[in-house]
């Protein structure tokens, strides 16, 4: 969950955000939601992270069939790389 995903996605694409996308080097968004309300999206967030893998995977390629990066040009190689 974030107020600003434009940020957190750059900041797991280099290699940051949190241990979970570090460790297994997770880099592409290929699934998000938007809420008005904190508490809805938090909900969301626990919700779906009870489910199993199989569960998950049916929510991303419902619409996102190939796994493409939804953010695949939001950035600059120099922002890739720290230099922004």
């Amino acid at each position: 969950m974030t107020n600003n995903l434009r940020r957190r996605v750059l900041e797991h694409k280099r290699g940051g955000g949190s241990t979970h996308t570090a460790k297994y080097k997770i880099t592409r968004l290929v699934h998000y939601e938007s809420f008005s309300e904190v508490l809805n999206a938090i909900s969301r967030e626990k919700e779906i992270k009870d489910w199993t893998r199989e569960k998950r995977v049916q929510l991303i390629e419902t619409q996102n069939l190939g796994w493409i990066d939804l953010a695949e040009n939001w950035f600059t190689a120099e922002q890739l790389h720290g230099k922004d």
